[in-house]
């Protein structure tokens, strides 16, 4: 009984219990607590620590592969066309899953697009002489000056955006004048 409870006693882990406890007892003895976590008990499957576990499982020691017939079961001309068939049908899906690069077009877009053979370049012809120093653009706005809102009302169509002093001008003085002073 004084040997149980020293071997009891003496046991690092209590993961077994009583009857295994003591049939195990003495195996762990020596181990620490942290060895045993990490490495498990020793000399439970068996006592010698420095065999090598088997290699040879009993399922591949039963084991007996398959044999042929031993015979041809093919004829070598049958065997010939399902390789030449074969290596048919691995050449078509191979060139529809990977066709052939398109050649590559090095023109620009001037080449392209401008260079055409039969165009030929003309300028037109101006029905008016226009001088870009003195006379208002031509844009969007301009075209549209009556349409756009917020905007001073305008008295003079040929300049509608120049500037013009009537917003900081006193409405007493506004009102007495009659014409607007010419936009020179």
């Amino acid at each position: 009984m004084a040997e149980q409870a020293a071997s009891v006693e003496t046991k690092p882990g209590k993961c077994l219990q009583h009857n295994e406890e003591r049939a195990v007892g003495a195996l762990g003895v020596e181990d620490s607590k942290s060895t045993m976590r990490t490495q498990g008990d020793k000399g439970i499957f068996t006592i010698d620590q420095q065999c090598k576990m088997e290699t040879l499982t009993t399922s591949k020691a039963t084991y007996v592969p398959l044999k042929g017939p031993g015979v041809r079961l093919k004829g070598i001309r049958r065997e010939l066309l399902e390789k030449q068939i074969t290596q048919k049908i691995r050449e078509k899906i191979h060139t529809e899953l990977s066709p052939a690069a398109p050649e590559p077009d090095y023109s620009s877009t001037t080449q392209r697009d401008f260079s055409v053979p039969g165009f030929v370049p003309s300028r037109p012809k101006s029905t008016q002489v226009h001088d870009y120093k003195s006379e208002q653009a031509i844009t969007f706005w301009s075209e549209n000056c009556q349409q756009i809102q917020g905007v001073t009302p305008i008295r003079n169509l040929n300049a509608p955006f120049r500037k013009s002093a009537l917003f900081s001008t006193p409405i007493t003085q506004r009102l007495d004048e009659e014409e607007l002073p010419p936009d020179d």
